[in-house]
């Protein structure tokens, strides 16, 4: 059963013993990367190479050649190590190739110990590229798993090194490609390696290192035409001198590439590296929205390519006056349309087992949210008490794709903020927004800043965390009474072009007195008593009742405050403040733009596709938020007494 992944998509792993084939057609540098959960390699000694081939887990080639096979032992990995890397690059001045564009795309096949494929992977789309990340094995949930990479770098293997955080990654790069290099003239001296094949990773003695012994050459891998490709057609590169030809379809496999529902791990909730549970679920979080994001990543692609392929076939038949009509013509049309029907359903196959494990997950998890990253409705809001510490992360709603819009990830954003927080009260672009009024949209949007407010306010120890509210005209008294009236403000929200003017200033005066005493390294000369919290200003109905001067400082506010703790909440609809022209164009881009009914306007530039934000609601006639809003104002009061 091998399963021909596209790029996105990954496959679980039946064996820990591996062998990982690649086909190049041309001569290849072959290496492999130890990462940690996040992918970044620590130093030199997580990197096998020509140069230092053995590594704890995986042994690599000894030199560029157009075929390589790494032997891999999961098993023998230290703890620390969540992800292998097979990287490829060409080596310089040997003759060939310059660019993975200008050659025979690269093949990888995963092999278990009796060397059947378990996956495999034609790494297409290459072009001015000198070095690529071909797969990644990863360890989700205690369980290993190969995901399709092709992650090409234009800046060559220095650049792939430095993207996983290896240091001097320039002239580890350069030893590496030295070892492969035409031999030099005698009287040049080869390049160092900065580490010898010998060194183990910190922490693991030498004698604990494990590698599999390589299959024979004799057994040969899986070819890839015994299989369907979700690869476009017109970059499958030849696996073999027996390749089929431009118009040959390859027979389908005779078993799905899906695994089978209980080979797979029941879900738990913290299952992620982390030292505490709270950044255990963080992490765990963080790899459901991966793996989300590469599984629908993959499956359109799957779809594009089964409709660029019947589109394709259909033109050949037309284009073949022998076929254009008759029954030649109609027996090819009818299987060029069963092959697409055939790589649709593997597709949506494929789909539904990833989102039925994903959503098994989410099951397990979301129940065993702490506070700060739980929706308004879990049940840990009634035994809430103010934190000791504030958390990684705060929840401010959640993401979901049209796939699968029942299945939810958290949207959680790092603390402290990077930058303001801006929830827009005008029309968005879906159809909810388009169903409500003007009146009614500036109402969510201010409920939905109140209760991101909350949020901020819980996630924070007792009085870390100050409040400042600007509603000029007053228009949002019942929308801020929960703030204002449990007594977590600073001070009643300011009114008018009077109270806008003084809050700001204090604000920006905060700012500065900050920055001085940052970049001066004296922080013993603030004002005695100088409050030392956080600020979060909220501001309502912008730009009415601003003049320039106070949206100067607004601007001001937005651009230096969160390097010194002073952060942004504004209720606004960008196209109010039109007649100010470009100048607050900088003040948007600034701000990260929430809204108070669904919206698929947050781009995910890492697979190309844009998810659908869905904002907090606290259920109706909850009084949740009242009682969190109780705790806080209590543990505040106590504070100060």
């Amino acid at each position: 059963m091998t399963a021909e992944l596209v790029r996105g998509q990954n496959h679980p792993l039946p064996d820990t013993r591996l062998e990982l084939r690649v086909s190049a057609g041309h001569p290849v540098v072959a290496g492999a990367t130890l990462g940690d959960d996040r992918g970044q390699v620590a130093g030199a000694e997580w990197i096998a190479h020509p140069g230092a081939p053995v590594r704890p887990g995986v042994e690599v080639p000894a030199g560029a050649a157009a075929e390589h096979r790494i032997a891999v032992d999961l098993a023998a990995l230290p703890d620390t190590v969540h992800r292998i890397s097979l990287l490829l690059a060409l080596p310089q001045g040997a003759g060939g190739p310059a660019r993975f564009g200008t050659a025979a795309a690269p093949f990888v096949c995963v092999a278990d110990p009796a060397g059947a494929a378990v996956a495999t992977y034609t790494i297409t789309g290459l072009d001015r590229e000198s070095a690529v990340v071909a797969v990644e094995l990863y360890r989700r949930q205690g369980v290993w798993k190969v995901r399709a990479v092709g992650q090409g770098y234009e800046g060559g293997l220095a650049a792939l090194l430095a993207d996983q955080g290896a240091p001097a990654a320039a002239d580890l790069a350069a030893a590496v490609l030295a070892t492969v290099a035409p031999a030099p003239l005698p009287e040049t001296a080869p390049a160092p390696l900065p580490e010898t094949a010998s060194t183990p990773l910190p922490g693991t003695a030498a004698a604990d290192v494990t590698v599999t012994a390589s299959v024979s050459p004799s057994e040969s891998a899986t070819d890839a035409s015994t299989t369907i490709s979700y690869t476009h057609p017109s970059r499958r590169p030849v696996p073999g001198p027996a390749a089929p030809g431009p118009g040959a379809v390859p027979p389908p496999p005779s078993e799905s590439p899906v695994a089978p529902a209980q080979s797979r791990p029941a879900p738990v909730a913290g299952d992620a590296t982390g030292w505490t549970m709270d950044e255990r679920l963080y992490n765990q979080v963080w790899g459901m929205f991966e793996d989300l994001a590469r599984t629908v990543a993959a499956y359109r692609s799957a779809r594009d390519f089964a409709d660029h392929r019947l589109d394709r076939a259909i033109d050949q038949v037309l284009a073949d006056p022998s076929t254009r009509v008759g029954g030649a013509g109609d027996a090819a049309r009818a299987e060029a349309r069963a092959t697409h029907e055939e790589l649709m359903s593997r597709a949506q196959e494929v789909l539904d087992r990833d989102l039925a494990q994903l959503t098994a997950e989410s099951e397990v998890v979301e129940p065993a949210l702490p506070a700060a990253y739980a929706r308004w409705d879990n049940p840990v809001w009634h035994a809430y008490r103010t934190p000791e510490e504030p958390p990684m992360a705060v929840r401010l709603g959640d993401l979901h794709v049209p796939e699968r819009t029942g299945l939810r990830i958290p949207f959680l954003v790092r603390l402290p903020l990077e930058r303001g927080l801006w929830v827009d009260s005008g029309p968005g672009r879906t159809s909810a927004a388009g169903l409500l009024d003007d009146t009614e949209l500036r109402r969510l949007a201010l409920d939905s800043a109140v209760a991101h407010t909350a949020r901020l306010l819980a996630a924070h120890p007792a009085g870390s965390l100050t409040v400042h509210v600007l509603d000029p005209a007053g228009s949002g008294a019942a929308a801020f009474a929960p703030l204002a009236e449990t007594g977590v403000l600073a001070g009643p929200p300011a009114r008018g072009a009077a109270g806008v003017t003084a809050v700001l200033a204090q604000l920006t005066e905060r700012v500065d007195l900050l920055q001085m005493a940052v970049r001066g390294d004296a922080s013993e000369d603030l004002p005695p008593g100088f409050d030392l919290s956080r600020q979060l200003l909220v501001v309502h109905d912008f730009p009415h009742g601003f003049d320039d001067r106070a949206v100067t400082r607004l601007r001001y506010l937005a651009d230096e405050g969160p390097s010194v703790g002073v952060h942004l909440l504004m209720v606004a609809d960008r196209s109010d403040a039109d007649a100010y022209g470009p100048v607050l164009d900088p003040l948007w881009r600034s701000l990260l733009r929430l809204t108070p009914v669904p919206d698929d306007h947050l781009a995910d530039p890492w697979v190309g596709h844009a998810w659908t934000y869905e904002p907090p609601t606290v259920p109706p006639g909850s009084a949740v938020l009242w009682q969190v809003l109780g705790q806080i104002a209590e543990a505040r009061r106590r504070n100060l007494g």
